[in-house]
């Protein structure tokens, strides 16, 4: 369920006395993630199965690439020592013995005299040591130079006869020699390449079909809210139009997971419950939105407080994650920020394949792909010394021992956690090294006239050139201003605020 915003009217954290429940820095709450979030297995995937995956090899090359002398354009095959006193006003005679196309594996020997008329990327023929391009040519017409070639199908006589050459070619011109682009035995991808297109080009041209890679995270995004309807949806009183899932679906799969959005989830702590259960199939990492706050509608902690095969009433919980740290007090509770705005996700809504419960297409992992290190023990409800999103929570569940991050439900703190927490739990499933976005210092013009003491603010921004500018104000339910943001700034807990022209730290959003 959804509330108000109260992040900002929200008093600094204090420090855990007695029974009053830890407040967890950002840095610890992100380490706790990463700690207990492991790469998932190996898979040998098809090239095009492979893409935006990560190599778990090194890579070698088989054979050199290319593979043999070949031409880089086209024109004739020629003995250099031939066309050396070529000239426009006197070129030199030759005679065509035939074509050479891209692909030919029987190959004439070029003698003095001769020519051979050659394609871009056929093999340079025996006894010719450069290509003249057919433009330095008269392409046996007999006249001035040619534009270009006859196609051989409409007129193969040109790949006999004469042919005029206007100027010289020094040796190995117009070739690309054997091994030039990569050497055999050379290392062509090391382990942790992202495997973009170039990369699995680079893997066909070298010859391998397959590849042995960790596969890119099944991200299962769900959200509640009985308030929400699908876009395009008239609204009735109280409802919203969802924003929250169709926003994180697509940034899991811009930080490379496959991602699915399932329907909204209601109110109701059991049907959650239940859709949870049937999703952990396909799910390597669980991502919720909603609902983590002190509202006595917040579903997702009622739903998730035990683990799901735990009875009703609680019994056999086992510790979360978080607990097995030794800290003061007691697991957070949740913080006083609300779920308000907008959360959860479309009715009858689509991911990246199918929503109907079965795992990806082509995809060999099956229920479990990976998981992580540390037992199950449900999910440890938390408040964070970061505004916007103080309410977040970090557990795994099910059989697999599933990874799950709970979200609050407000769009900006939704989004804002996403990139802290979320896309560096998606990158450590896929074994990749770096897991944060690219932070720089730039230099804030207008400043910022206040932030909490004690928490770590991150307000949107623009940025260009070195600079960047505050975009709308702080409240975490600004969707337009999370949409003109192209960054966040970051203001530190022991800062309240910062003077017009101060250098600060910025996260890049693209």
């Amino acid at each position: 369920m959804t509330g108000t915003d109260r992040e900002s009217a929200t008093a600094p954290a204090a420090a855990p006395t007695g029974g009053e429940p830890r407040v967890w820095s950002v840095d610890e709450h992100l380490a706790d993630i990463v700690r207990h979030v492991q790469p998932l297995e190996p898979l040998e995937l098809q090239l095009l199965d492979a893409q935006g995956c990560v190599l778990v090899e090194d890579v070698t090359v088989p054979v050199a690439l290319p593979p043999f002398d070949n031409s880089s354009m086209d024109g004739y095959a020629v003995r250099t020592a031939d066309v050396a006193d070529a000239a426009e006003d006197s070129p030199v005679r030759l005679t065509v013995i035939g074509d050479i196309a891209a692909g030919s594996g029987k190959l004439p020997r070029v003698r003095p005299g001769e020519a051979a008329r050659i394609m871009t990327g056929a093999p340079l023929p025996p006894g010719a040591e450069a290509v003249v391009p057919v433009e330095w040519t008269d392409g046996g017409t007999g006249g001035g130079p040619a534009t270009g070639m006859t196609a051989h199908s409409s007129d193969p006589r040109g790949a006999g006869g004469e042919v005029l050459v206007h100027r010289p070619a020094g040796a190995r011109a117009h070739v690309r020699a054997r091994g030039s682009d990569i050497a055999a035995g050379s290392l062509a991808l090391a382990a942790g390449t992202v495997l973009g297109p170039p990369q699995i080009g680079l893997l066909a041209a070298i010859g391998r079909a397959t590849v042995k890679v960790r596969p890119r995270p099944r991200v299962v995004v769900l959200s509640t809210g009985s308030e929400l309807v699908p876009p395009g949806t008239e609204l009735a009183p109280g409802q919203i139009h969802d924003s929250n899932s169709f926003a994180l679906t697509a940034a899991a799969r811009d930080a490379g997971a496959i991602a699915y959005r399932v329907s909204a989830v209601s109110d109701d702590a059991e049907t959650l419950r239940a859709t949870i259960e049937d999703q952990l199939i396909r799910a390597d990492l669980l991502v919720t939105s909603g609902g983590v706050s002190v509202g006595a509608y917040d579903v997702v902690k009622e739903a998730l407080s035990r683990p799901l095969d735990a009875p009703h009433d609680g019994s056999g919980v086992e510790e979360p994650p978080g607990a097995e740290e030794p800290r003061a007090g007691e697991p957070a509770a949740g913080g006083p920020e609300s779920a308000a705005g907008d959360s959860g996700t479309a009715a009858g809504a689509a991911g990246e394949e199918s929503t109907d419960g079965a795992p990806a297409a082509g995809d060999a992992r099956g229920a479990a792909g990976g998981r992580s290190a540390a037992p199950s023990g449900g999910v440890d409800f938390r408040r964070l010394a970061m505004q916007p999103g103080k309410p977040q929570g970090f557990g795994r569940i099910g059989p697999d021992h599933t990874p799950v991050l709970t979200l609050p439900g407000n769009p900006v703190s939704a989004y804002v956690s996403f990139e802290l927490f979320v896309r560096p739990a998606i990158h450590a499933l896929m074994g990749v090294p770096d897991t944060r976005r690219e932070t720089l210092r730039a230099v804030c013009p207008e400043g910022v006239a206040s932030s909490p003491a004690g928490k770590r603010q991150f307000l949107r921004g623009r940025y260009a050139d070195g600079t960047v500018s505050p975009v709308g104000g702080a409240g975490s339910h600004l969707v337009k201003a999370l949409a003109d943001a192209d960054a966040l700034i970051v203001v530190p807990e022991d800062t309240t605020s910062v003077a017009p022209g101060a250098e600060v730290d910025v996260i890049l959003l693209r």
